[in-house]
């Protein structure tokens, strides 16, 4: 049972993952076009806040205010009982109420499913989709570095 646990988890974290890092245009064309509810009673938000960036010089120096980032945080609650969460970047307070009844429809093993396969996985595809297109851009920009060995004259 552990194990199963462990992995719902990980599936759970990769899902709330490509929620936060899609678009909310992306989330409610999607949303609408499979029909999952969206009825859910608002525990907490949608509210906007900030939050505080560290970062590291190389990674492992000492930690250091980079700076402040804008987050939006959803809790919701569904009829039969589920609780969703989500804190995403930005001020989209629909995203984030729609992401946290994902959240909290994923939780369901019998909407799990839907959830993952009209939600979930065309937002990964868009994801990767848009990662290639700029790897592509980034790829065209690149410069080959030589040196010509002259003979002696």
């Amino acid at each position: 049972m552990r194990g199963q646990e462990a992995r719902d988890q990980v599936e759970r974290k990769a899902a709330m993952a490509t929620l936060a890092q899609s678009t909310g245009d992306d989330i409610v064309r999607l949303w609408n076009e499979a029909g999952l509810p969206s009825e859910a009673e608002l525990l907490r938000g949608p509210e906007t806040g900030l939050v505080t960036v560290r970062g590291r010089i190389g990674g492992g120096g000492a930690p250091f205010n980079v700076g402040e980032a804008t987050v939006t945080r959803a809790t919701v609650r569904l009829a039969s009982g589920q609780v969703g969460h989500c804190y995403t970047l930005g001020r989209d307070k629909q995203k984030a109420r729609l992401a946290a009844i994902a959240d909290a429809l994923w939780q369901d093993p019998a909407l799990r499913p839907e959830v993952e396969t009209r939600i979930i996985a065309p937002l990964q595809a868009a994801l990767a989709s848009a990662r290639e297109r700029r790897r592509a851009e980034t790829a065209a920009t690149k410069v080959d570095f030589f040196t010509m060995v002259r003979g002696e004259d």
